[in-house]
């Protein structure tokens, strides 16, 4: 069952898929339809799944999974990978591979690999205080604490000195 992404429990579970570019305006009209179905039809062992998703900054698919009433199996959670998928597919896009990085440039939203975010830290063209998105968080609460903050408050600190 759909619902509001903002109503979620605060120990919903999330997911976050970060794409390696920015959607369209049209592009998010269409995956936003195509979430709205899936959720809608998302369940676990034939029980409906209360779910809600949010994009952010054209960017990050999260989606949340409110797990008090029933919580995500094997089954769905591939359902779930499976429709990502899909998604890379229609837009040509990846939103699976999390040795990447997104951090802010001002009001921008930049996206590098690893070693390319290792080596800016290096060279001091990030900092401490630059502000990245963690998508390892795992709750609505770590979500809206935690997700997007500066580097030296995250997993990200590890390469700046």
């Amino acid at each position: 069952m759909l619902v509001d992404f903002n109503t979620l429990p605060e120990e919903s579970r999330v997911w976050i898929y970060q794409a390696n570019r920015s959607f369209s305006e049209e592009e998010i009209e269409e995956i936003q339809s195509k979430l709205n179905v899936f959720i809608e039809n998302w369940a676990a062992h034939g029980s409906d799944l209360q779910a809600g998703y949010t994009i952010k900054y054209k960017r990050f698919i999260v989606i949340g999974l409110d797990q008090t009433a029933n919580k995500a199996t094997g089954c769905s959670i591939d359902s779930s990978v499976n429709f990502i998928q899909q998604l890379e597919k229609d837009y040509n896009v990846d939103l699976m591979d999390k040795m990447n990085v997104s951090y802010k440039q001002g009001e921008y939203v930049a996206y590098k690999s690893l070693t390319d975010f290792r080596k800016m830290a290096k060279d001091k063209a990030v900092s401490k205080n630059t502000i990245v998105f963690n998508n390892l968080v795992t709750t609505v609460a770590e979500f809206n604490e935690s997700w997007e903050v500066p580097a030296s408050d995250s997993w990200h600190s590890r390469f700046i000195k």
